[in-house]
């Protein structure tokens, strides 16, 4: 009964039982078993990418109306595994000029960075890396490995379109982290913690209903932070030739093209967990393999509506991201993330004079932080309404016209 309930922890007591009985001290099977989850969350990420991949092309398919796979396999689904032999068997090509070391260690780390966020993620009450209590300070830091692994592509391939694609890429990321961060740290107010995991206990209620607006900032500038349609003008290929990664070949670009499909699986799973619930859902705690199939659910949900508005919308211009991002969502959540402080604040301090009970209390906070929300969106509105009006105005005015004196009559004689 506990294999079907829990399988994953009954096979993981199982194996480090064994390692015991042969004689390895305890010390040694905790290495030992660190290890073995660290390569299998690799394996499964490797894995997932492969499902990814063939998802996406059913998924264009059908919405665009056209064929997606569907000869390799029943559907299509061993299409993917052509396409990775033939990445395998290109011929790996380095520019002359090119720094070697630092080359070669740019597409590691695009994937590495988004594998090391799944170490803090809990796919199930008992079911996770590790669970450290600066949880989302970590993924933030992580993330950055992201960006250095672009600047350093750019930089090493010696050539100068790689090098100018690299800063533009590197400028929206780090731009785009900055309403991220701020949304990120909404739920953190709201939970009281910085743990992953802690923060999933937290949602009693979902994050997403007592701060909506947080978590469509954080899948907004997340989507930009990858470089996802529609923020992936910087890596088009009609239009500048793949950007940072033009002088890779073979598994080498096939690398980037991996940690670009992953990350986009990763942001999912990041919004399943910080914004709607995470693993959490009836009967998770008495049966953690549900709480897998819950998040894996939510993950999967998210993932679809990411895919979605990748085929749906066109792309922006560099300077129409930067003032997307400047002028509107890092001034929203800054916003944001005063009036939550300050409301929960506020309802920490009175609640002992509002004699609630818990669960009163409960609902009384999720509706006054969820009207907090509508106000700003309300008080959002106007401000674009009369920005939009004053915008029309001045572009619909005539543009004074030049006129050139006629010169004087005795020139022209």
């Amino acid at each position: 009964m506990v294999f079907f309930s829990d399988p994953i922890t009954y096979i993981t007591n199982w194996l480090a039982n064994l390692l015991i009985s042969w004689g390895l001290a305890s010390d040694t099977v905790l290495v030992i078993m660190k290890l073995l989850g660290a390569a299998m969350v690799c394996i499964f990420g490797f894995s997932l990418v492969i499902f990814t991949i063939w998802l996406e092309r059913k998924l264009y398919a059908r919405i665009q109306d056209r064929l997606g796979p569907n000869r390799v396999g029943p559907w299509g689904i061993f299409q993917t595994f052509p396409d990775m032999i033939k990445i395998f068997t290109k011929e790996y090509i380095t520019p002359e000029g090119a720094d070697k070391v630092v080359y070669n260690l740019a597409p590691i780390l695009a994937v590495s960075a988004v594998l090391l966020v799944w170490a803090v993620i809990p796919f199930a009450p008992t079911v996770f890396g590790t669970d450290i209590n600066i949880g989302v300070l970590y993924i933030v830091a992580v993330g950055s490995i992201g960006t250095l692994g672009v600047i350093m592509a750019g930089w090493s391939s010696n050539n100068k379109y790689a090098l100018l694609a690299a800063f533009r890429t590197v400028a929206q990321m780090v731009s785009f982290e900055v309403p991220m961060v701020l949304a990120l740290l909404v739920p953190v107010l709201l939970g009281q913690t910085m743990g992953v995991d802690s923060l999933v206990k937290a949602q009693d209620v979902w994050f997403v209903v007592l701060s909506p607006i947080a978590a469509i900032i954080f899948f907004i500038s997340s989507i930009a932070e990858v470089g996802r349609a529609p923020f992936d003008l910087l890596e088009a290929e009609s239009e500048i030739v793949a950007g940072f990664q033009i002088e890779y070949s073979g598994l080498k670009f096939g690398m980037f093209y991996v940690g670009d499909f992953l990350h986009a699986f990763t942001i999912s799973a990041l919004s399943a967990t910080l914004f709607f619930g995470g693993w959490r859902g009836p009967g998770a705690e008495t049966w953690p393999v549900l709480g897998l199939a819950y998040f894996f659910m939510k993950t999967f949900i998210i993932y679809f509506f990411v895919v979605l508005i990748r085929i749906a919308l066109p792309r922006l211009r560099i300077d129409q991201m930067l003032n997307f991002n400047w002028k509107f969502l890092t001034p929203l959540a800054l916003v944001l993330l005063m009036v939550t402080a300050v409301v929960e604040k506020s309802l920490i301090h009175f609640m002992p004079s509002l004699n609630f009970s818990a669960v009163g209390f409960l609902i009384f906070r999720s509706l006054v932080l969820l009207l907090t929300n509508i106000l700003i969106i309300v008080v959002t509105a106007i401000f674009l309404r009369a920005y939009a009006r004053r915008e029309h105005v001045r572009v619909s005015q005539p543009r004074p016209v030049a006129v050139t004196p006629e010169p004087p009559a005795s020139v022209i004689s």
